[in-house]
């Protein structure tokens, strides 16, 4: 046993359930590289003020659960706590958005950071895979995001999923709501936090999770009452763009999810199996976030999808998903010479694409089969002296029990037309 453990609310992905998590990322990704999106990848740490200024100073996100540090040189970084403005950061630094061809249209996957109190899907390390399109005002672009996640799962065998839409208007109609929901607020009973809250962020408060504040908002002006002609016929495409893609949505007006950077179109991604951690993914439009972080104007729109809550989610609807073998082959040599040839076929059979593992260190017969079954492997193969001096292995079917010889020279052909 050893001395050191995962740090509370972090997890160890290990085989074979990794392999649940391989196949997640995958299924998500997939769609996306068939629409157009490039891979990027950003650094796990950032400036502090990146998230400060693009997630916003009055979210639980940068006053209380991310990880901030100050580095020998004295520079104030952050581990990342979500993925979109290091992704647009990025972009900027490398000029993306002036090579001619908007929207720039990116995925990305990786780890994220945040301090919050540990419970089942809610961790202090957790897993994402994200998409943006960047510098485009257009809400095809909106509705094939969503149309994008909802394929992913599907794809995965999900189907207990519903998706929560609304828009949060722009800079012309949200500061006349904004002003509404302020006044609202201060009638209400709250504690000097949400208050001040209320006064930096008014919208947050109507995501906060506590129900003594929830059932104060019930009467609460909504978003959708004072949108104007501009953002009401965006929002509205969007919604004909989704429902003629076959995708059901539900417009839920009190949905403005956790960052202080969405505009018009935000959605969520839930899951009623879940229990109180219900989001499995979610995003919407961020058209001034380039701005807020010093760059030009560039209209944007992204989500990510979280990786752990999907797994969970899996569970709860009892899918299995279809895992290829880790192994389909394992060779057991016995004696020196078997080790020589085995070894050099099972090298040809992975250069054939197929999933091939030794018996290594200096097992028996005995043990060597045991690890050849606890591998999954469909085809065993053996071979000793005697089968060499002959010119054959023996192949073992381990679904059937059948075994046959086979000529040494013939048994990489033979395996790749049983498993092709």
């Amino acid at each position: 046993m050893s001395t050191f453990q995962a740090p509370k609310g972090t997890y160890d992905l290990i085989p074979p359930e990794s392999a649940k998590y391989l196949a997640v990322r995958e299924a998500i990704a997939a769609p996306l590289r068939n629409s157009g999106y490039g891979y990027i990848e950003t650094p796990g740490f950032e400036n502090v003020e990146l998230f400060a200024r693009g997630v916003g100073e009055s979210t639980d996100i940068v006053t209380k659960e991310m990880y901030a540090f100050e580095t020998k040189g004295g520079d104030r970084l952050a581990l990342r706590p979500e993925g979109t403005a290091s992704v647009l950061r990025a972009a900027l630094e490398a000029n993306l958005h002036k090579l001619g061809n908007l929207p720039v249209k990116l995925w990305y996957s990786g780890s994220y950071y945040r301090y919050e109190r540990p419970q089942k899907g809610r961790y202090r390390h957790f897993s994402q895979v994200g998409a943006e399109a960047i510098g485009a005002e257009d809400p095809a672009l909106d509705a094939e995001l969503i149309i994008l996640a909802d394929q992913a799962y599907r794809s995965l065998g999900l189907r207990n999923f519903r998706i929560l839409l609304n828009s949060l208007g722009d800079k012309e109609c949200r500061p006349v709501y904004r002003a509404a929901l302020q006044d609202f607020l201060r009638g209400l009973d709250l504690d000097e936090e949400t208050l001040r809250r209320a006064d930096i962020n008014p919208l947050r408060v109507l995501d906060d999770k506590r129900p003594d504040v929830q059932k104060q908002l019930t009467d609460a002006p909504l978003l959708r009452d004072y949108l104007c002609d501009a953002c009401k016929a965006y929002h509205e495409e969007v919604r004909e763009l989704i429902s003629a893609a076959g995708v059901a949505f539900e417009d839920d007006p009190k949905l403005v999810r956790g960052l202080d950077y969405y505009t018009r179109t935000t959605f969520e991604f839930v899951h009623d199996g879940l229990g109180s951690q219900s989001a499995v993914g979610g995003g919407g439009r961020y058209d001034g976030l380039s701005e807020m972080i010093g760059g030009p104007a560039l209209p944007s729109v992204g989500w990510a999808l979280g990786v752990d809550r999907t797994v969970l989610a899996l569970e709860a609807e009892g899918v299995e998903l279809e895992l290829p073998a880790s192994t389909s082959v394992f060779a057991v040599p016995l004696g020196e010479e078997a080790r020589r040839v085995l070894f050099a076929k099972v090298t040809e059979l992975r250069k054939l694409g197929i999933a091939a593992d030794f018996s290594y260190g200096s097992k028996g017969l005995k043990g060597a089969m045991k690890s050849a079954n606890r591998s999954g492997a469909r085809y065993t193969i053996v071979a000793g002296e005697r089968d060499l001096a002959e010119g054959v292995v023996q192949l073992k079917d381990m679904e059937s029990g059948e075994q046959s010889a086979v000529a040494v020279n013939e048994i990489v052909a033979e395996l790749e037309s049983k498993l092709g």
